[in-house]
Parts: C-alpha cells; structure tokens; sequence
C-alpha cells in the first residue's frame, strides 16, 4: 500500500516549482490531486491555465488521478470553491498544502500600498481563505462521524523565520503563515487534524526571476551532478506530513532543503535579565541587556549561511 492511498489532496500554487514536485510525488503514492495554480507571473500578474494543465497531464500519463483548478486564493469565495473541486471530484478532502505566492520585493522605504497589499495577499490571506475552509469541512465531517485525519501544510520562508532584506511584505507573511500553523494546529487537533508549516531552501521561479541575489546562491547543478538545490528535495517531506504515520507531529515548522529537514523553533526565551523588589533603571536595564547580548545566547543564522550548508 502507499504511503498516501485514499488521500485527496488541494496543493495551491502546484504548477510550478515546489508545488509541481508536491503535486508530483504525492500521486505517485497514491494520492488524488487538486492542482491549483491561477498561472500568472511571479509577481502575481497574468494568468493562464497551462500550468496547472500540464501537471495534470503529467499526473495523469504516470497513472495518477488529478484535476486542474485555477482559482484565485486571494478571493475568500473562490476559496471555498477549490476546496469543493476536491469533494465534488473525488468524494472528499484530506490534506491542503499551502503553497501559492509571489514576490515583490522593495526596501520599506520603496514599498507602496500595492506591493504590501499584493503579497500579503497572497500568501497570508490567501493561505487563510483556503485553511478556513478546509478546516470548516473537516469539522463539519468529524461531528458527522466521518473522522478523516485533515493534514495542513503552510509554506513558510526563512525570509520570515531569520528575516531578509528587501522582503517585509513577504518575510512578514511568510512569518505570520508559520504561526497560523501553530495556531490552527491547537484549534484543531480535537478534530484529528495536525497543521505544520514548512520553509523550503529552493531555486524556483521566486529566486530565480525575482531574486536573482538569492539564485546566485543556489546554482544549477550540471548534467549528471547532484542537484541541492532542486524544489524536488522539499516534496518528500510534505508527502510524509501528509500521511497518517505523521498523526503525532503537531504545530511544527520545518526548514526543508539540499537534501536536509531542520527542526525550527519559534520565539522563545534565551536568555533574561530579572530585577525583584525595586523598579529598573533605564541605563541599568540596557547595561545588563548588553551583557546578556554579549554572551552570544542570541546569535542567529542567516539565509547566506543556510545555503552555504553551514547551518
């Protein structure tokens, strides 16, 4: 039996790239397919149906079973029709894969209301739109009796997790979709369901096209020659947070790339300065913060070291 037969499967943004590969190796282990794409540019202009077309013709020619969908998640309405693309499909719904986002990276001082609303869009209420009303369904099945283990996977970044120049509007959603996990993790688990998020070091489209300092740091691997960088490396692990065998892993956010899963953890204390009886004095408070600080209990990667593989 494969690691995801019975399954059904929304993964948005799954005409290219990370998606692609998701949409891709989860049919082969038997899981049916909603492959969602609006097909537009990486800074969320144009559209076309080709993309999630052809991964459906791709899923299809392995004998695989996939539908094409090409809703906008950014319309909470549209939302609500992708999840019942599935359902009305295939019967039901079992995992959502948020994946679907864009780019249009600006220093803050250079941002206009276009470009934050834009992305942010996308990948936070977009990400939102369809959780919302996949978890609705699974609720609503689950007080019915037909308890079918929901999987929520949200796409992250370490633009959002270490933070990256040029990217507030990305880093901030990226950020704010990785606590969404947590959150809808613990609101619910009494429903069977496990809600994670990943952050994927990849070359696609969104470092390539958009970010070309950032594709500098993930060449293209010659013919013959291992690939760290291809989107495929991300795949095996969503396909895994999908299945029933990762029931018990709940609210975790994971860096996935190069061939390597980091477990991440979020905000959380490393160090603390106390005052008992008395108030602080101002310059008092920020000598001790500095010696704190100065201890190195607060170091922290950055996106150039991970792609390094010096992390």
């Amino acid at each position: 039996m494969a690691l995801l037969d019975g399954k059904v499967a929304v993964i948005t943004g799954a005409g290219r790239g990370i998606g692609r590969e998701e949409a891709l190796l989860m049919a082969k282990h038997g899981c049916k397919i909603v492959v969602n794409d609006l097909g537009g540019h990486f800074d969320g202009t144009g559209q076309s149906r080709s993309p999630a077309e052809d991964v459906v013709k791709e899923i299809r020619a392995a004998g695989g079973e996939a539908v094409a969908n090409f809703e906008s998640v950014t319309d909470f309405k549209a939302a609500k029709r992708i999840i019942e693309c599935a359902v009305d499909n295939f019967g039901k719904l079992s995992i959502v894969v948020n994946n679907a986002g864009i780019l249009r990276d600006r220093m803050v001082f250079n941002m206009n209301e276009e470009d934050w609303d834009a992305v942010v869009g996308v990948h936070l209420k977009g990400s939102f739109n369809v959780a919302r009303h996949a978890c609705a369904y699974w609720r609503e099945q689950h007080k019915g009796g037909n308890v079918l283990n929901g999987r929520l996977i949200n796409t992250s970044s370490d633009s959002g997790i270490l933070g990256n120049a040029g990217q507030s509007n990305y880093g901030a959603a990226k950020a704010a979709v990785a606590a969404m996990a947590v959150i809808i993790d613990r609101e619910m688990q009494r429903y069977g369901v496990t809600a994670n998020a990943i952050a994927p070091v990849a070359r696609t489209r969104l470092t390539v096209d958009a970010t070309p300092q950032t594709a500098a740091g993930m060449p293209t691997a010659k013919a013959g020659e291992w690939d760290a960088f291809t989107p495929a490396h991300v795949a095996p692990l969503v396909a895994w947070l999908s299945s029933d065998d990762a029931k018990e892993v709940h609210g975790e956010v994971f860096r996935v790339g190069m061939g390597t899963v980091w477990l991440m953890r979020g905000w959380h204390s490393v160090g603390k300065v106390a005052k008992k009886g008395s108030m602080w004095d101002p310059a008092e408070l920020g000598g001790k913060l500095k010696e704190e600080l100065g201890k190195g209990a607060t170091a922290k990667e950055n996106m150039g070291q991970v792609m390094a593989g010096n992390v």
